[in-house]
């Protein structure tokens, strides 16, 4: 398990690396719990997967809204002042969150992004713990 998360993490420093402004880039569980970071430190990486888990879920609410969607959320992307926030479905019951400074590739990001999760997807996916339904 230990040797995954380092491959995992891996992979994450070469998206940031890859892109110039991204600054922080986690891996959470649909739940929030942080499973893999690059860039940021625990409490900051356990704060934005809390934040992002409560995002996806906004989001899946508003995707029922359409009518011939399936509801699932596949990309969020939020600006503000200071910079980019992005978040991505990666699997099943798994997202990857990205902070970017202003001034970030927008189109790039989500290229990297993308391309990230379909090289790992099956790696990002977690089962659903105990009691919790499957979207």
């Amino acid at each position: 398990m230990i040797q995954q998360r380092t491959n995992m993490d891996w992979m994450l420093k070469e998206l940031a690396d890859g892109v110039p402004h991204a600054r922080h880039v986690v891996v959470l569980s649909a739940d929030g719990l942080r499973m893999a970071q690059y860039g940021t430190d625990n409490d900051t990486a356990d704060r934005l997967a809390a934040a992002c888990a409560g995002l996806q879920s906004l989001a899946a609410a508003v995707g029922h809204e359409f009518p011939h969607g399936d509801g699932r959320m596949r990309l969020v992307v939020i600006e503000m002042g200071g910079g980019f926030f992005y978040l991505m479905a990666a699997g099943a019951r798994a997202y990857l969150a990205v902070l970017a400074d202003e001034g970030v590739d927008a189109g790039l990001m989500g290229q990297r992004m993308r391309d990230l999760v379909a090289r790992i997807g099956e790696h990002l996916s977690t089962p659903p713990r105990n009691g919790e339904q499957v979207a």
